[in-house]
């Protein structure tokens, strides 16, 4: 259209000029006449050409608007049939997302169903001991003051496609204090370090309304009410030592094990079979002079709150463990198991109570009970054991044909926060949690963290067939603890414990020799976690 409207401007230009210089050249009425002829011929003919310019314009028009008809309906059908196609789920959107939950680095994708996050805690101790022997026949003398790092750990966990979930945890902290090798007075192991975590867990099963895990590994195995309860939120610096006494046959921290957990908001149910920890010696092999096969049991819990309330609640629970197979030395063919601890406090790792090496241990149980409660800010827990070893391993060494053993230990502990924050109960281990302050300590606002008092009394009793050439006298023990917590943030605690001691203990169970002991103690505990 533009090329015809600029030729016809052009012939009429060429008119109007050739109409000027004609007109000023001879004045001819005739030519005038022509060219205004000629000029109402263009003029037609350039209507003509406007109209079917504008016809075209229209044609084009109502083409585009059919095509994009046509494009909204393809649309439609693309649409329609992705709808009609089976697909798993929403394509996760791309990108990562970076958060701090109670200040743990966490990387995960945008939808949450991959994540990493970094984790660590630093428990360290120092303290001291008025240790008073019963005689010269004691041993030790004494206890020694210091420090220990009891815990320093630094690890990963994670979560792949929402269920699986995996850790990887090592633990430098003294959790031998020290005692490694083969010397007398060393602890199983051997280790001052070691994997503590290193496990895998499937979470995507939901029967019966609740959630399940399916894990193997190393790891801290959730048997008793105690050992349930992450050490960051223990009351005390050190679980009582009947529940240690119990975790240490086939349970506890740095565990092998495989089994499976059950549990809803109010119930929790599981078992696992157990192996060796990890730093204990396991090779076969004659030339080794501690060689020896590896031990195996299983366990098994069933806890609930069965009461709850806004303001209260209760827990109950029981627990088993049988040591199906202990460790066997290659060497000298020694069934052995040796149940002791130390006095709730690990300044000094000396044992005060121990059994020493039960020999012809064919197998070992342990039948627990467990009870806590909450009532506003007040908190009690307590736990009472039973120990049953069986000597029937047939060795060849003696004693021959003894009898079982029957031995036993509780605590009851208690405690009241005095800025009014509550234990949380956590369905997953069926234990309480720690405080978290609704005012964490900060100097410029005056706010000064969550406070709380506590007390417990534990008692562990490792006598048994006194006066006869086959009886244990691994002594009695009872420790009294007072503890204040100072709970500067989710992060930061501080501990102080006093406690006071009473073992009363005989050289053996064949001779009355007073070699019992009496203490105080003062512990303070520095702790970092997140």
């Amino acid at each position: 259209m533009r090329k015809h409207a600029a030729a016809a401007l052009a012939v009429i230009g060429t008119l109007t000029t050739s109409s000027a210089q004609a007109q000023s050249g001879n004045g001819s009425d005739a030519e005038i006449a022509l060219l205004k002829q000629q000029l109402r011929l263009m003029e037609q003919k350039l209507d003509r050409l406007q109209r079917q310019t504008s016809a075209n314009a229209q044609a084009a028009a109502s083409a585009s608007a059919k095509a994009d008809t046509a494009k909204a309906e393809i649309k439609t059908a693309v649409a329609n049939a992705n709808a009609a196609i089976p697909v798993k789920g929403a394509v996760a959107p791309s990108g990562v997302v970076v958060t701090m939950p109670n200040n743990r680095p966490t990387i995960c994708t945008a939808d949450e169903q991959n994540c990493i996050s970094l984790t660590s805690r630093v428990h360290w101790d120092v303290g001291g001991y008025d240790f008073r022997p019963n005689s010269a026949a004691t041993a030790p003398q004494r206890l020694d003051n210091g420090e220990n790092v009891r815990r320093a750990r630094i690890g990963v966990l994670g979560k792949f496609l929402g269920d699986w979930n995996y850790a990887l945890v090592y633990d430098f902290g003294g959790t031998s204090d020290g005692f490694g090798g083969t010397a007398a007075g060393s602890l199983p192991g051997g280790g001052v370090s070691g994997i503590e975590n290193a496990y895998l867990s499937y979470t995507g099963i939901r029967p019966f309304g609740g959630k399940m895990a399916i894990e193997g590994g190393i790891m801290d195995v959730p048997w008793t009410l105690a050992e349930a309860t992450s050490s960051n939120d223990i009351l005390f610096m050190e679980r009582a030592s009947s529940n240690v006494i119990a975790t240490n046959i086939a349970a506890g921290d740095f565990r092998s094990a495989i089994g499976s957990r059950w549990w809803n908001d109010t119930f929790w149910a599981g078992a696992y079979v157990t192996g060796p920890t990890t730093g204990q010696i396991h090779s076969y092999s004659s030339v080794t002079p501690n060689g020896s096969t590896e031990q195996y049991g299983v366990v098994a819990r069933a806890a609930g709150q069965l009461v709850s309330g806004s303001d209260y609640s209760l827990h109950l629970g029981g627990n088993f463990e049988d040591l199906i197979q202990p460790a066997r030395n290659t060497v000298t063919g020694a069934q052995t198991l040796t149940l002791s601890d130390r006095p709730e406090l690990r300044i000094d790792p000396t044992t005060l109570i121990s059994t020493g090496a039960i020999a012809n241990v064919s197998n070992a149980q342990v039948y627990g009970i467990e009870a806590a409660a909450t009532y506003g800010s007040f908190f009690f827990q307590g736990e009472y054991y039973w120990y049953n070893v069986e000597r029937g391993a047939n060795t060849g060494l003696p004693p021959f044909g003894a009898r079982n053993l029957k031995l036993d230990g509780g605590y009851a502990e208690a405690s009241y926060v005095l800025t009014g924050e509550r234990h949380k109960y956590n369905p997953a281990t069926a234990s309480y949690s720690g405080i978290t302050p609704a005012r964490p300590f900060a100097w410029q606002s005056g706010d000064w963290g969550a406070w709380e008092i506590a007390g417990r009394f534990s008692t562990v009793d490792l006598n048994d067939q006194l006066a006869t050439a086959a009886g244990i006298a691994g002594g009695r023990q009872n420790i009294y603890t007072a503890g204040l917590n100072w709970y500067v943030s989710g992060n930061i605690r501080f501990m102080l414990n006093y406690l006071h001691g009473d073992i009363a203990r005989q050289a053996s169970a064949t001779s009355t020799v007073n070699t019992g002991s009496k203490f105080d103690a003062v512990g303070f505990r520095t702790q970092v976690a997140f």
